[in-house]
């Protein structure tokens, strides 16, 4: 059971929620799942409750309190199933026979009943003597199958009805019917071998379906298979101490010898080394690594020792908030999946009472009772719903496992299901459309001013942002030698420029827009301002406050280069029909300038756009009821990617960026974006099919059943396979590879 607080954000109802995991066992069906959270949504203080078949979790998020966890928890046993840890269940799914047991005994003593079935098909009557079938089939139906009459009658005290009740009143009417007949008649056909193999095949198609799911939550026991044990701390004086990771500090300094897993993220500081980030990030190749490199736990460490500071360890490192955004989407309902609970909800008392009509109507007929049973049973046990709980949740599994193997972390299954109705795609351009690293390539300084002592004084009110543009201007500077002043003071003017004081002078670095708001005139630099514009380089100016007002001090001109996939990813995306969008803080020239480069038509952009703007330039683009997708990197990206249908955020950017968005890259590849949609497109396919298919198997199963065609035996096994099959459905998205690989 894992429990965390949740963040007070401006829409939550009340700033105090907590969320909590809890594993829920004995679950069977779509209509457990609706009564678990209708039990879990009595509880007083509770928000919301999501309860997932596959992973047979639930996800509640509550109102603490001192009782809170333990009515939760007394919610869900009085509805009839039993609360348990999250990690429990982790330690119960390592062994593959794990519960086979039951299974076993169940095969054991139902094949003598199913050998004289074999007979009737080579003409030898082999039938075995009533005392004896009852004596093999009489344990099968209340010993093995105990957990049916258990779940079944939890669910008729709570009015509602589930698989569990179905097949106990199926099989439990199969096996009386036999009792009497071989009370009442001499030499009767009996239905011993039915309802024990009923049973025998519906826990073996559970058992099944239990290995099957297990597969579709490799994704997450694989992320953290990567957290190592232990590290290995350096004390003050030298000496290596290894320590549990639990105890493991922000602010120690760990060696990681070769071929180890860097246990928390932290910085390089001595020497280099080669880490192979793949099961982070996909990305396939070891990335090189020097000092003042950032390292990333659960990576693994090439043919260099090295000695890193930890800067966040624990829940705060990159690789718990990877396990908690997949453990997120995968405790997630589908929007689909709430049809499918409506549903299930009436699902069960129709069977019932078609499963009634099917007695009457063959009485009517005038068959006798023991077939008007053994058909009514028929209904009953090929009814179960097993496969229509498991359809979306399983897709959604798999989906979102394969996604996160290859750098794709899917915030939740109402991203899953969006991404594949985009029809609009916005792209922010700097970092993300382009390298992000813009080089200072011009620096004209007025004329009769000294372009050197300018260009310092530019990086002093520069040296201490983190944005591309005012790091450009600072590397300049110490490639050119300069001795650049501490500032100061200085004040960030968001989506204009700097403005501070260096060395008693007041100085701003002004955007074109800003500058045009200030009614600067380029004057005698306007004819270097064109050429620049011309070439498509972003242009802000070196602006100083004197005494008659605003003075022109200097131009700067940056330019930045496509991402070398860029283009080739939007031509892309365009084949598959997608509206293509840049939004761009740039000026027109500079922004069209690199449209074209990337391939995009002058009506694809849109430039000179505010950070604060960009959401509502979103917002316009839905405004017909377009899907749109946005796709950024950077905290000012963070409301565009909030407003757009889905956000894609490029995990190389900000934190609040990928908290924003519905969907992380875990790497700056545009590729990604493709594969996202792709991986989107297939997962709904497969939770379409596994609908049809699970509904498809009912309406064509049930009528047959009720009209005789088929014994109870084939539907046992009929309704075990479909379960199986929608999950082995669901498991073929496993194979999924990068478009291109």
């Amino acid at each position: 059971m894992n429990t965390t607080t949740a963040p007070a954000h401006a829409d939550d109802p009340a700033p105090d929620f907590a969320t909590l995991d809890l594993g829920i066992g004995g679950m069977t069906c779509a209509s457990c799942v609706g009564r678990v959270e209708r039990a879990l949504k009595k509880v007083p203080g509770v928000q919301e409750a999501t309860v997932n078949l596959a992973t047979e979790s639930a996800r509640v998020v509550y109102a603490p309190g001192e009782q809170a966890l333990a009515q939760l928890r007394r919610a869900v046993r009085n509805a009839g199933y039993e609360p348990r840890a999250l990690q429990e269940e982790v330690q119960q799914d390592l062994s593959a026979w794990a519960g086979f047991g039951p299974v076993a005994w169940g095969l054991l003593l139902s094949a003598p009943l199913v050998v004289p079935m074999l007979g009737d098909l080579l003409s030898r009557h082999w039938m075995l003597p009533a005392w004896l079938q009852f004596a093999l089939a009489t344990p099968v139906q209340f010993i093995l199958g105990a957990r049916f009459y258990k779940a079944g009658w939890h669910a008729l005290r709570a009015g509602t009805g589930n698989m569990d009740l179905l097949v106990a009143i199926g099989t439990s009417a199969g096996w009386g019917l036999s009792v009497w007949l071989w009370l009442t008649r001499e030499s009767p056909h009996l239905y011993f071998e039915a309802s024990a193999v009923v049973v025998t095949l519906v826990l073996l198609g559970k058992w099944l379906e239990g290995r099957a799911k297990r597969q579709t939550t490799a994704a997450i026991r694989a992320l953290q298979a990567l957290r190592p044990e232990s590290a290995h701390v350096l004390q003050r004086s030298g000496e290596e101490v290894d320590l549990p990771l639990a105890e493991v500090l922000a602010g120690d300094r760990l060696v990681v010898r070769p071929g180890e897993r860097i246990p928390a993220d932290g910085t390089l500081e001595q020497g280099e080394t080669q880490v192979d980030e793949s099961m982070l990030t996909g990305e396939p190749l070891p990335v090189a690594k020097g000092v003042g490199a950032r390292l990333t736990g659960g990576s693994i460490n090439g043919e260099g020792r090295v000695v890193m500071r930890a800067t966040a360890v624990g829940s705060e490192s990159v690789l718990a908030r990877i396990i908690r955004l997949v453990e997120d989407a995968q405790a997630a309902k589908a929007p689909i999946q709430r049809l499918v609970d409506r549903v299930a909800a009436v699902f069960v008392p129709v069977v019932l009472v078609i499963a009634a009509l099917t007695v009457v109507g063959w009485l009517l007929a005038g068959a006798p009772m023991e077939l008007a049973l053994i058909n009514a049973v028929t209904v009953l046990v090929i009814a179960c719903p097993c496969a229509l709980g498991l359809a979306t949740p399983a897709a959604i599994m798999a989906g979102t496992g394969v996604a996160a193997r290859h750098g794709i972390l899917i915030k939740d299954a109402e991203a899953l299901e969006q991404a594949h109705r985009i029809q609009t795609i916005a792209f922010d351009k700097t970092g993300t459309l382009t390298v992000g690293r813009p080089r200072l390539v011009d620096f004209v300084a007025a004329p009769g001013a000294d372009g050197a002592a300018l260009l310092a004084l530019a990086a002093s009110l520069q040296s201490g942002s983190e944005h591309p543009l005012a790091r450009a201007v600072v590397t300049l500077a110490r490639e050119r030698g300069l001795d650049v002043p501490a500032p100061d003071a200085v004040r960030a003017v968001p989506g204009r420029g700097t403005e501070g004081e260096v060395g008693g002078r007041s100085l701003l670095i002004a955007s074109l827009p800003w500058a045009a708001e200030l009614g600067i005139d380029p004057g005698p630099l306007a004819p270097a301002l064109a050429a620049r514009q011309a070439e498509g380089a972003t242009v802000s100016l070196l602006v100083e406050r004197v005494t008659e007002g605003l003075a022109l001090r200097a131009l700067m001109a940056f330019a930045d280069e496509p991402k070398p996939e860029a283009a080739e990813v939007l031509a892309a995306l365009r084949r598959r029909g997608l509206r293509l969008m840049m939004i761009s803080g740039d000026n027109t020239a500079a922004a069209q300038v690199m449209a074209r480069r990337l391939g995009l038509k002058e009506d694809e952009v849109m430039a000179q756009v505010l950070p604060g703007d960009k959401s509502a330039r979103v917002a316009a683009l839905r405004a017909d009821g377009t899907v749109v997708a946005m796709v950024g990197d950077g905290v000012n990206d963070a409301p565009a990617l909030a407003a757009a249908d889905v956000g894609i955020a490029m995990a190389t950017g900000t934190d609040v960026a990928m908290h924003a968005a519905g969907i992380t890259l875990m790497r700056g590849d545009l590729r990604l974006v493709e594969a996202a949609l792709d991986i989107s497109d297939r997962s709904v396919r497969k939770i379409r099919q596994n609908l049809f298919w699970a509904f498809a198997y009912n309406v064509a199963g049930i009528p047959l059943a009720a009209l005789g065609f088929l014994s109870p035996v084939v539907a046992g096994a009929a309704m075990a396979l479909s379960s199986v099959s929608v999950i082995t459905n669901a498991l073929l998205l496993k194979r999924w590879r990068l478009p291109g690989a």
